[in-house]
Order: structure tokens, then sequence, then C-alpha cells
């Protein structure tokens, strides 16, 4: 096969799809809780997740709306649930971001934020 159709097969190949290994839901809580942990490490405070206020802060001041931090909560979990609907198999990484950004919408609304 000649270089170019090397690089045109390469430009064609689509990611590996991470998918989803039957789970209960005890263990995609738990799998859930251990992305949120280790995002917490990464990016934000050690107590968790705690960007999106700022986000909503930011987008707000941009647009003039006045989204809420649970607002914003809730439509990351519907970006995840679209992402994984749109798919023909569950996949892993939309379904366990979609359970945490569901806790952490009820975090954010139960404090009234």
């Amino acid at each position: 096969m000649d270089e170019e159709h090397v690089l045109e097969e390469a430009i064609t190949l689509e990611p590996p799809v991470q998918v989803m290994p039957p789970a209960k839901a005890p263990e995609l809580l738990g799998r859930a809780a251990m992305h949120m942990h280790d995002r917490a490490a990464t990016y934000d405070e050690p107590e968790g997740e705690r960007s999106m206020g700022k986000t909503v802060v930011a987008f707000n001041a941009i647009t003039g709306h006045s989204l809420t931090e649970s607002e914003g909560w809730l439509i990351m979990a519907l970006l995840k649930a679209v992402r994984s609907q749109a798919r023909s198999e569950p996949h892993a990484d939309s379904i366990e971001d979609l359970i945490a950004y569901t806790a952490l919408y009820g975090e954010s609304r139960g404090a009234g934020r």
C-alpha cells in the first residue's frame, strides 16, 4: 500500500469505543465516585468537584442569563445522557459521568445553588 493510502486509512480510523461492561447500580455508583475523586485531585478542591459555580458565573456574565449552579450540572447530565443514547452500545465514560453529574446536581440543588 502506498503512502497516500496509508495516510488516508489512518485518518479515517475511529478511536476505540469504550463499551460499558454489564454492571449493577452499586458498581456504577462506585465507578462514578472514583471518577469524582480522581477529577477532584486533578482539577478542583480536596473536597471534590467545585468548578460549576465559577462556570455559571462566567456564563451569566457573558450571556446576561441567570443560570444557577444546579442548572449547570443538569445541563452536563443531559449532555451525557444524550451522548449515551446516540450510540448503539452504552459508553462507560458517558454513563459514569451521567451518574456523577446527577449527584452533583442533587448536592447543588439541595444547597439552593
